[in-house]
Parts: C-alpha cells; sequence; structure tokens
C-alpha cells in the first residue's frame, strides 16, 4: 500500500535539502501532533548485522508529546537521480518500526525527493512516498494517510524558514 504526496513548495531545492537532514525540521513535521525524540544507542537496543556509515538514529514517538505510540529506526542514505532532464535529490529512510503500532508492518519503505520546481526555479518540487505492508496495513493505511496530509500542511507552513535554517550536524544516535 502506498501514500503519495506531491507538493510544490516555497523554498529553494537546496534549503529544502539541507531541512531534509536537519533532525529539528523533520521533528516539526509532525508537531504538535507527534513529538519525536531522539534515544541514544543503549535505549533503541538495535543490533544491525552491517553497520551502516550513513546516518543512523532511533526515536520515540509520543503523541501530542505524551502518550508513547512507539520506537521508530530512523536510517537514511541518499542519492541523485535525473528525472525529464532535472536533477532530483532523494533520501530514503529504510529504517523499521520497534515497537508500537506500526512494528506490524514489515514493509516500511520511505522515500523524500527534492527538485527544482519546473515551472518556478525558486520554488521546489517535493515528493514523499511511503510505501507500507504486512497484515495490518490495511488497517495502518488511513491513519497514516491522514498522518501524511498533516505532514504536507507542515511542510508547506514551514519552508519558507528553511532557507534562513542553519546548516545542522546530520542525524545521529543519541
Amino acid at each position: 500500500m502506498r501514500i503519495l504526496l506531491k507538493l510544490s513548495i516555497d523554498t529553494d531545492a537546496d534549503a529544502a535539502w539541507r531541512a531534509l537532514h536537519s533532525q529539528s525540521v523533520l521533528t516539526e513535521f509532525y508537531g504538535p501532533l507527534v513529538r519525536v525524540e531522539a534515544l541514544d544507542a543503549a535505549e533503541a537496543r538495535v543490533v544491525t548485522v552491517e553497520p551502516d556509515p550513513r546516518e543512523s538514529a532511533a526515536v520515540q514517538l509520543r503523541l501530542f508529546g505524551v502518550i508513547p505510540i512507539g520506537r521508530q529506526l530512523i536510517s537514511v542514505s541518499d542519492r541523485q537521480a535525473i528525472h525529464r532532464g532535472v536533477p532530483v535529490r532523494i533520501l530514503r529512510d529504510s529504517g523499521i518500526p520497534l515497537s508500537g503500532p506500526l512494528a506490524s508492518l514489515d514493509v516500511w519503505d520511505h522515500q523524500m525527493a527534492v527538485s527544482p520546481d519546473p515551472r518556478n526555479p525558486s520554488r521546489t518540487m517535493w515528493r514523499d512516498r511511503l510505501v507500507i505492508g504486512g497484515p495490518t496495513a490495511a488497517l495502518l493505511w488511513p491513519l497514516l494517510w491522514a498522518v501524511w496530509q498533516w505532514r504536507a500542511a507542515r511542510i508547506r507552513r514551514l519552508a519558507p524558514t528553511w532557507a534562513q535554517e542553519p546548516v545542522t550536524p546530520q542525524l545521529q544516535d543519541g
């Protein structure tokens, strides 16, 4: 099952790309509905077969900042592509839900892509794709779809501020 977003946002593609790599900006996508808190490595208790030298972080999700709703491993990688002659930068989260209702999913593939908007290069074309699967995917899809609509509204609202965002460290454990 898939959830797709395609937005033209009011910031340039470089600022959007920096925002995708800012832990503070990413946590704002869900606020105040869901608070995302970084966990340290000991709390995460995640064992990986092959350590990934790229960005990785374990987070606790809290509904309205109070009610724990699960833990998630976020493990991102970057790539670039050309789409219709336009350079596209893609961030892929290949992490997994560790606990809570989302842990019942056995497929979680989240990709976010940014490129200059072909109609207005000072804006950014933002594409967001979440693919989920597993025995509870059909039950969780409507809830995740609603959360993704919330994300879209937050991204539109926050995007104009990203040009002023200082460059921050990328996602890290702890």
